[in-house]
């Protein structure tokens, strides 16, 4: 039997809280949606500040986002001339019958993450891009397993299944240092699942980090 539970689902309320923060009844679905295109369109457009989650939050007439990304100069630009660019972006991904009238108030804060090698989310996108780039598995998987370790973390856990290295079957390759307890939810195991989409096939990257207690 493996774990097939996401570690941060099951720790929501102990340990994480939720991505989108809202409360609708009748428009439900379409909020759902939006959100989910907000974020997508967020993520691909930040992606080389090293985004690592987006978080959103609605009440009657506002809508907030919050951005956490490893190089925050990247997204704020000069005198936060990239933050009005965030802005005028995300009104084009608003439904289009959102008039200026009825449109929500805008909101966008930028939050630094401290320590890129300690967040599952950066981790699997480097691991994922450097196998796009041909660089061998096994020194890639090393490398980013003992940053992570050298950084602080308890423990972590990366594994790639797929055509690695551009194998005609398919297998998995694990590697893991220190403890990642799936089933204690007092530790604080960081997740993510990223796609490596190379020439030869698709890659699976997940990863795991047991956080530091600080």
């Amino acid at each position: 039997m493996g774990q097939k539970v996401n570690p941060q689902l099951l720790r929501i309320g102990s340990m994480y809280d939720w991505n989108s923060r809202w409360f609708e009844k009748k428009r439900y679905k379409d909020v759902l949606l939006e959100d989910y295109k907000l974020r997508k369109a967020f993520m691909d457009r930040l992606k080389p500040a090293g985004v690592s989650k987006i978080e959103i939050e609605r009440s009657i007439n506002s809508l907030k986002i919050i951005a956490f990304v490893s190089r925050p100069g990247i997204v704020i630009g000069r005198a936060g001339t990239g933050l009005e660019e965030l802005k005028k972006f995300l009104q084009a991904q608003l439904p289009k019958g959102t008039s200026v009238k009825n449109a929500p108030k805008l909101d966008i804060r930028v939050e630094p993450v401290k320590e890129p090698n300690l967040d599952s989310f950066l981790v699997a996108r480097n691991i994922a891009d450097q196998l796009v780039k041909r660089l061998p598995h096994k020194r890639v998987l090393a490398q980013a397993a003992n940053r992570a370790m050298e950084s602080g973390a308890k423990g972590v856990r990366i594994v790639l299944s797929g055509r690695i290295g551009g194998a005609e079957i398919g297998r998995r390759e694990k590697i893991q240092l220190g403890t990642v307890p799936l089933s204690t939810i007092r530790e604080k195991v960081h997740f993510s699942s990223v796609p490596s989409l190379t020439k030869k096939g698709y890659i699976g990257v997940k990863v795991w980090i047991n956080k530091p207690d600080k």
